[in-house]
């Protein structure tokens, strides 16, 4: 064996490749769940090319058991599968990642308090609270040593807090200080709102917002993910080259009304 290739750290047995796409400096893609309760959708999203995807359960009636499904099946096709919770329960949280979720995102993150009760809900003991369930869906049902089965877990979750108001908005350099969370993703729609702008999402106090949560992030080692731009490919890119990472691309629901849009119009 070449030495150079020998390492202290074990090779993990859970991949995240949201993770390792941003360690690299490399922008990640993600698809918003909010319709298909099948398993269909993780190959979609695979074949379309996305990273990632996140499912809606703050927004919509899905069922806990069909979002475990889909997070499973994204694991075993390489797209890393997220969760946005409707607020920081932590024992709602635990079955959200007991069932399979590689990470949650967590909306209207308003304080580094807030922040730090959504790291506690994900990581186990020492970095949080959430207790040990055993076998997890994550790593196939392994039957592992304890320690690992955390260290695999921990290492590979995610903890995206969503900045959608003034409050968040002033409070974003110690939300991004936070030990565990990896992405501040800003909700232009709501935070527009908030601003005084509903739906101005290139109001120059929108962009503003971005650049302010844009510095904090990069002074954290942070990522900063883009919201509500789904239908601004021209923001998306001007972010992302001011040093954005993370594109919340839209949701099934507008990807599927759009195209049958689009088709209807070709018969006119």
């Amino acid at each position: 064996m070449n030495p150079q290739n020998m390492s202290s750290e074990p090779t993990p047995l859970l991949r995240n490749p949201v993770k390792e796409k941003l360690s690299r400096g490399e922008p990640v893609y993600s698809m918003t769940v909010r319709l298909v309760r099948t398993v269909d959708i993780a190959s979609i999203a695979h074949t379309a090319g996305f990273d990632s995807v996140y499912i809606d359960m703050e927004h919509s009636s899905f069922p806990l058991e069909a979002a475990g499904q889909i997070c499973m099946a994204c694991t075993h096709l390489g797209v890393t599968p997220l969760v946005r919770v409707p607020g920081l329960d932590p024992f709602f949280i635990a079955r959200v990642m007991d069932a399979g979720a590689m990470g949650i995102v967590v909306p209207g993150v308003q304080s580094a308090d807030e922040a730090r009760a959504a790291v506690r809900a994900v990581k186990h003991a020492p970095l949080g609270e959430r207790s040990l369930a055993g076998a997890a869906p994550q790593l196939h049902y392994r039957s592992l040593p304890a320690d690992q089965t955390v260290r695999e877990l921990d290492q590979a979750s995610m903890v995206v807090a969503m900045i959608e108001s003034r409050a968040g908005l002033d409070a974003a350099d110690a939300i991004a200080a936070v030990d565990g969370v990896d992405i501040l993703l800003v909700g232009a729609s709501d935070l527009s709102g908030e601003l005084g702008f509903a739906g101005q999402v290139d109001n120059p106090e929108v962009h503003k917002a971005f650049l302010h949560v844009i510095d904090v992030c990069q002074a954290h080692g942070k990522t900063v993910g883009i919201g509500g731009l789904g239908g601004r490919p021209d923001l998306i890119r001007q972010y992302l080259e001011l040093g954005a990472g993370y594109v919340s691309t839209g949701n099934d629901i507008s990807f599927l009304s759009a195209a049958a849009a689009q088709k209807r119009r070709q018969f006119v």
